[in-house]
């Protein structure tokens, strides 16, 4: 019996020698360089021209994402490097940015570690910058409270109960509600770009149909009525970045052409 045991302690023995081993070559391991240009600026330097800074990290010690290594040079690198972010799981729409070239959030884009390249990030294109990686979202969300997103009726329950809606009318929100108002779609449309006082974007008009559709609203023809005009919807030329772009795989493209269906049976 003691001969067994003694067996079995010398196989434990070995065996954590081993994790032990593991352990420190894993330590040891040569580090994962990867390399990221970001765009840099400060309002308190205007004089400055902006400009891209490298930074390299070690991939062994960073999380997959890219707003893990921004989060990782903010804290071990560089504390002057500025960017939003909030929820890190896709849902507050926070950290919007350009990264390699494609508007999307920091917290869903995966790093590849393997390629060797180098991972280019700037702030949304065509917005006014606050600083670094953050821009001016003011005429946006100014667009968002034009179009009146919220549910108007003429009565509501005096009780407090809620609306109810049959199960099919409730499915057609499907694919808009969804929508958490980061940007990318907007500030990935060159109609936007170039309209973006009159022009209200995909990201709005996503919205603004969202309500046109929903059976507990009443004032239809009133938000029908606030897209009667030629640079509300109509600067849309159905390029379908915005599809192509949004990080919740959503279609705001498709809600334009059905706000235009909309428009031209009025």
């Amino acid at each position: 019996m003691s001969s067994v045991i003694t067996k079995r302690i010398t196989q434990i023995t070995q065996l954590n020698s081993i994790l032990v081993s593991k352990r420190f070559q894993s330590v040891a391991a040569p580090a994962n360089l990867k390399t990221f240009k970001i765009y840099r600026w400060n309002p308190d330097t205007p004089e400055v021209k902006p400009k891209m800074q490298e930074y390299k990290v070690d991939m062994n010690n960073c999380g997959g994402m890219v707003l893990d290594a921004l989060i990782k040079i903010k804290d071990e690198q560089d504390g002057t490097l500025t960017f939003r972010r909030s929820c890190r799981e896709g849902i507050c729409g926070s950290c919007a940015m350009n990264i390699d070239g494609r508007n999307t959030l920091a917290c869903l884009c995966k790093i590849d570690s393997e390629k060797a390249s180098s991972i280019k990030i700037y702030p949304l294109p065509h917005t006014h910058v606050v600083k670094d990686l953050v821009p001016d979202l003011t005429q946006f969300y100014k667009q968002y409270k034009s179009i009146q997103p919220y549910l108007q009726r003429k009565e509501f329950p005096k009780d407090g109960t809620e609306i109810l809606q049959t199960v099919e009318d409730r499915k057609k929100l499907d694919g808009l509600y969804e929508c958490i108002l980061c940007a990318c779609c907007s500030t990935s449309c060159p109609s936007y770009w170039w309209n973006a006082e009159e022009y209200l974007g995909p990201a709005v008009l996503m919205q603004s149909y969202r309500w046109m559709i929903d059976s507990r609203d009443e004032a239809k023809e009133k938000r029908k009525e606030m897209l009667q005009n030629s640079m509300s919807v109509y600067r849309c030329h159905t390029i379908l970045n915005c599809t192509k772009t949004c990080p919740k795989g959503l279609n705001p493209g498709k809600a334009i052409a059905e706000i235009k269906k909309f428009l031209a049976s009025a």
